[in-house]
């Protein structure tokens, strides 16, 4: 089983303006009137500073995949920060992002991002090709914990040596160095599944049936 990490290739820069209006009136006229939403940029050992960010800019930007996983770049009043994405709020039933938390990060301090899983070769695997299995996917991501330089933006998973019914663990993910799973901190009973292939019940139950057909044959042979 080849699993490879893909680490930081891109850099996402955000433009961000002071924020000193704040309320939900202040917000919905943030958003009416001047396209923008409002965040915050927190932790660090410094004051949480309030900001507004362009909500087209920053909708586009959640398009990439790899957004979700990165250390970005908040342009505040010409000073940069590095964050990553705590949390995104959006409206109940419209396409609208409401509000984004940014958590400060520095080179020197660990920190815990989900990274997506990238699953590949799952229409070459021998296993599902030749075999008639299918991939089940238990988990899409996983939470790593690393400094920032050595986040990765995704995992591979390459399913061209996962043979029928074998199930893949966490455990079982090759990381960078210095790049760990959150859950297996926690313990063996934390190894999590992560996918595996397998017959559909169907294809189960008729070769249970074709077997047991080959040995009553095989029994008439013998009388």
């Amino acid at each position: 089983m080849t699993i490879e990490v893909i680490t930081m290739s891109q850099e996402f820069v955000i433009e961000a303006f002071p924020r000193d209006d704040q309320g939900r009136g202040a917000s919905r006229r943030l958003r009416r009137e001047e396209r923008k939403i409002p965040a915050i940029i927190y932790g660090g050992n410094k004051d949480a500073t309030p900001i507004a960010i362009w909500h087209n800019e920053l909708k586009k930007a959640l398009e990439n995949e790899a957004f979700f996983s990165h250390v970005l770049t908040v342009e505040l009043n010409g000073k940069k920060e590095s964050v990553i994405l705590k949390d995104l709020q959006r409206h109940p039933y419209k396409p609208i992002l409401t509000h984004a938390d940014f958590l400060r990060v520095d080179k020197d301090h660990e920190i815990h991002v989900n990274v997506p899983l990238h699953f590949i070769n799952e229409d070459t695997a021998p296993a599902i090709k030749l075999h008639g299995g299918v991939a089940n996917h238990q988990i899409n991501e996983v939470e790593v914990i690393c400094l920032p330089q050595n986040l990765p933006e995704f995992i591979e998973v390459d399913m061209t040596t996962v043979e029928m019914d074998q199930v893949v663990h966490l455990s079982d993910l090759k990381l960078p160095k210095d790049v760990k799973i959150a859950a297996l901190l926690q313990g063996e009973d934390h190894d999590l599944p992560v996918v595996a292939i397998h017959k559909p019940r169907g294809a189960k139950v008729d070769d249970e049936a074709e077997d047991g057909e080959e040995s009553e044959e095989g029994g008439e042979d013998k009388e």
